[in-house]
């Protein structure tokens, strides 16, 4: 008796990819909220529209970081401690983003 495999196309993106990006950019925006609504009228120095550039560059970075965490769903899906170490790893990853959206967005105004 021969063996026969059927290979199936995986597609590029999982069905739980908009409830990832916008998990991510509702993370972004409770992040970028909690600073800019604690700063005040900020610096003098800043642009009045300061607050515009944060709220909007970190919560569409949050949601690119969303569709990161998603492209790992494969390495997160091995057997064995692989797959608990990209899922760690991914974690990882994805709060080094939130954070390196954080200061992206606060650039030129409270991070100098």
């Amino acid at each position: 008796m021969t063996e026969t495999r059927q290979f199936t196309t995986r597609p590029f993106f999982t069905d739980a990819l908009g409830k990832r990006m916008l998990t991510g950019a509702g993370i972004g925006l409770l992040m970028i909220s909690f600073f800019v609504i604690s700063a005040g009228k900020g610096n003098p120095a800043w642009n009045e529209y300061w607050r515009v550039k944060p709220l909007l560059l970190t919560p569409f970075l949050g949601a690119l970081i969303g569709a990161c965490y998603d492209l790992t769903e494969p390495l997160r899906r091995l057997d064995g401690w692989f797959g608990r170490l990209f899922l760690v790893l991914s974690f990882v990853g994805y709060f080094i983003g939130l954070w390196m959206a954080l200061i992206l967005g606060l650039n030129g105004t409270m991070w100098n």
